[in-house]
């Protein structure tokens, strides 16, 4: 089992994350590796719904915000890629398997191998120790960080959904600020960990400059018990996918 102990506790409640090492066995990281390829191998994802992710505002409301491909995704298995990688006309400049920033947003809903290790009893206890009563799986993705790129989250803004009929589809809430690097802290994982990062907790990622992409599974979970989901969250529960209960 994946309970904490309560010096882990402690630790995650002071600093708002967490890093488990060996949380989850060579193998299970091998199935998903093994399965996100096939997924990509099998991927067919229309010129027009090619949509370049990135984590800069604008860019967001122009790419992103304005498609229906990433604002339906919610429910669905999608694909986002990489800055620069398709010509005038939308075809792929590099070969596929490079070009994807990340696939979102329901791996944990509609693939059994991702639904496995999100169900998994290591993360039911893990969440029951952080005290969770009726957690949900908002979100899931795979994310690919492909070389040379890079990416920052803060909480100090917020994308929200537009009113219907307004263009783009999204807007933000807040503004992001300067942030001062020498506050962040480095934190290198093995193979194999998970990182558990609280939901207001600013984090980010520094571009990758190795020869390989530097691969993650990441999931959302929230509070159901005694909480409302916004309905200004750009994501929404569908009549097809509600959010699932974590512990099953």
């Amino acid at each position: 089992m994946a309970c904490l102990s309560p010096s882990q506790l402690q630790k995650f409640q002071e600093n708002g994350f967490l890093v488990l090492e060996g949380f989850v066995s060579a193998e299970e990281c091998m199935a998903m590796q093994q399965r996100i390829s096939e997924i990509v191998a099998e991927m067919d994802v229309p010129p027009h719904c090619r949509t370049e992710f990135s984590t800069q505002e604008e860019e967001q409301l122009r790419a992103q915000g304005s498609t229906d491909y990433f604002l339906s995704s919610g429910d669905k298995i999608r694909f986002f890629f990489e800055k620069g990688v398709f010509d005038k006309k939308g075809n792929f400049v590099v070969p596929p398997e490079k070009a994807v920033n990340k696939i979102g947003h329901a791996l944990h809903a509609h693939d059994p191998v991702f639904r496995s290790v999100t169900h998994s009893p290591k993360v039911q206890a893990l969440a029951r120790s952080l005290g969770l009563q009726m957690p949900v799986v908002v979100q899931s993705m795979y994310i690919f960080k492909q070389p040379h790129f890079g990416g920052e989250e803060g909480v100090s803004r917020r994308m929200i959904r537009a009113p219907a009929g307004s263009a783009p589809g999204t807007r933000f809430l807040g503004s992001e600020p300067a942030q001062d690097d020498s506050l962040f802290v480095p934190t290198p994982v093995q193979r194999g960990a998970l990182v558990l990062i609280h939901g207001e907790v600013v984090h980010k990622s520094e571009q990758n400059l190795s020869a390989c992409s530097r691969q993650a599974y990441t999931f959302h979970l929230m509070e159901a018990a005694g909480t409302v989901w916004s309905p200004e969250n750009w994501l929404q529960p569908t009549a097809d996918l509600a959010f699932p209960p974590l512990y099953t």
